[in-house]
């Protein structure tokens, strides 16, 4: 996983206030793709090399780190503002012939899970 040191400008924070910060993005990064619906974790995946799906491992894996259970349901549930199963249905669309080759493409590229 990339590092975030590159974040210099916030280095001379207090850690609270750098975790304040930095929760306050994550929020409204959650929040932009709460309202993306249109926005297909494919096309993601292939643009970015991460997703909705991705974003939820890795606030299930922060969650470990901190010592607190969080099922890979409530982390998504977390992430896509509802059950998981109930996007999907309602949001998904089946990917195109292009959308597959992209994601194939920049397979390399994507996110890693420890989970």
């Amino acid at each position: 996983m990339p590092s975030t040191d590159h974040l210099a400008t916030l280095e001379h924070l207090d850690e609270a206030t750098r975790t304040q910060i930095e929760a306050a993005a994550f929020r409204r990064l959650v929040g932009h793709l709460q309202w993306r619906k249109d926005a297909q974790n494919i096309d993601l995946m292939g643009l970015s090399g991460f997703c909705r799906n991705c974003i939820s491992k890795w606030l299930r894996a922060g969650a470990g780190e901190a010592g607190v259970e969080l099922t890979d349901a409530d982390a998504r549930h977390a992430i896509y503002g509802m059950p998981y199963g109930e996007w999907k249905a309602q949001h998904q669309a089946k990917a195109s012939e292009e959308q597959k080759e992209r994601y194939a493409r920049t397979r390399s590229l994507h996110a890693k899970h420890d989970l």
